[in-house]
């Protein structure tokens, strides 16, 4: 009787999901046709994952300007959630023929939206752009696939380690980490257990659990350290020397007892960090750390055989939809490409600029003088390493993030990287 209550209670959760699911496609839909219709005004919708929201206000006021300034389109801007949580709404939104006009995610998805024959290219509007030349010219190269261009940049960034100075100087720490050797060393210096229950009540570091992308995402630049990778000519490799080594790393640092994990994929928060129960954290220039008034620095990824990082780019994609509708959401993408788009955006958000211009503006060069831990993201970009693009990335991602999270609650990194090669081997292609 357990086993069959268990059985139809399940079953009815799903029925109830598939309800619930089928009648929020039918409300987006009708809600659509009611909008009242102006033929001289073009409606879009915009689906992001800006955070932290002082970042996503940041962008509403610019949506807002663009609203204000163009009376024959206008965007409304929707915040979707967590990129992690994203992909369903998107394949529910895509298979209900009601998807956003214009989507915000990461590059990695290009290839699984090429499949769904979901996105439109658009290197031949691109081209016939005056502005074309002003966008960093290797940022365009992480968008393409398969001969096309698929998405535009609405930023890039790329991941450090942010410390308390304070904490530093309290452990006697007077130089920041160069080497994986002296980031493990610091840690432990910073890991404090002030009552002796062998429970510290301070860190050396945060290591995101879970295995979502973002902890692939943080995960990325050790590997490129330690001169790996997880493609190679096209085909996934994650049982490798070098990943083994990077993953075996972390591990260490739980070891140690010097890191502490975040809760399941939750990585990308900063309590523990603002509060002072951990010293260091892996994040970028958007983190509401630099909006927070504690005291905080920034250091570059430590190396192990060389320097790196990884490209945090959020790009825009044009959903096919009808004519007229890609042809609006094309001039938002203009509007967004533009210096001024881009000083405020970068200016407000701790993002990097992707327009040239905008980078060498009076505005922006006042704005690093006042915050000088910007150049450490702007020094880091010559080693900045993208993640691969390639149709099926998201099957990869999944494999290796199950892989950092087995390896974090401790099992061998040997066999979680060969588990998670094997099963990417027995799905790949399909």
């Amino acid at each position: 009787m357990k086993i069959t209550y268990k059985f139809f209670r399940s079953i009815r959760q799903v029925v109830i999901l598939l309800t619930i699911l089928c009648f929020s496609l039918i409300l987006l839909s009708s809600c659509q046709a009611n909008v009242p219709q102006n033929d001289q005004v073009t409606r879009i919708t915009l689906w992001h994952g800006i955070n932290p929201p002082v970042n996503r206000d940041v962008f509403q006021k610019l949506v807002d300007k663009f609203n204000q300034t163009h009376s024959d389109v206008q965007v409304e801007s929707i915040y979707a959630g967590q990129l992690d949580q994203q992909m369903p709404k998107i394949l529910t939104a895509f298979v209900g023929k009601v998807p956003p006009d214009i989507l915000t995610f990461s590059p990695q998805i290009t290839g699984q939206l090429i499949e769904l024959n979901a996105i439109r290219p658009l290197e031949d509007w691109l081209d016939n752009l005056p502005l074309k030349s002003d966008i960093t010219p290797n940022l365009l190269d992480e968008l393409k696939l398969d001969g096309h261009l698929w998405s535009v940049p609405l930023s890039t960034s790329n991941i450090g380690i942010f410390y308390r100075p304070t904490l530093f100087k309290a452990a006697g720490i007077t130089n920041t980490p160069k080497t994986w050797q002296e980031l493990r060393e610091a840690a432990k210096k910073l890991t404090v257990d002030r009552n002796g229950d062998n429970k510290p009540e301070q860190y050396g570091m945060l290591l995101p659990m879970g295995k979502g992308e973002w902890t692939v995402f943080s995960w990325f630049p050790f590997l490129s350290s330690a001169g790996g990778e997880i493609v190679r000519n096209g085909v996934p490799n994650l049982n490798n020397p070098q990943a083994i080594h990077a993953l075996q790393f972390w591990q260490d640092l739980l070891k140690d007892g010097s890191a502490t994990l975040s809760p399941p994929e939750r990585g990308y928060e900063e309590d523990a960090f603002l509060q002072g129960r951990v010293a260091m954290q892996i994040t970028g220039p958007w983190t509401y750390i630099t909006k927070s008034q504690i005291d905080y620095q920034v250091f570059p990824i430590p190396r192990d055989v060389e320097p790196a990082t990884v490209t945090g780019t959020g790009n825009f994609y044009v959903m096919k939809t009808t004519p007229k509708k890609e042809k609006a959401a094309l001039k938002f993408l203009e509007y967004v490409l533009t210096e001024e788009f881009q000083t405020e955006w970068s200016i407000g958000t701790g993002f990097l600029p992707v327009n040239l211009k905008s980078a060498q503006s009076e505005a922006y060069q006042q704005y690093i003088k006042q915050k000088p831990w910007i150049k450490v993201f702007l020094d880091q970009m010559s080693v900045a390493r993208s993640r691969p693009t390639l149709a099926g990335y998201s099957r990869i991602s999944d494999s290796l993030g199950r892989a950092i999270e087995a390896t974090l609650l401790g099992d061998s990194p040997q066999v979680t990287l060969k588990q998670a090669q094997e099963r990417l081997e027995l799905i790949w292609g399909k």
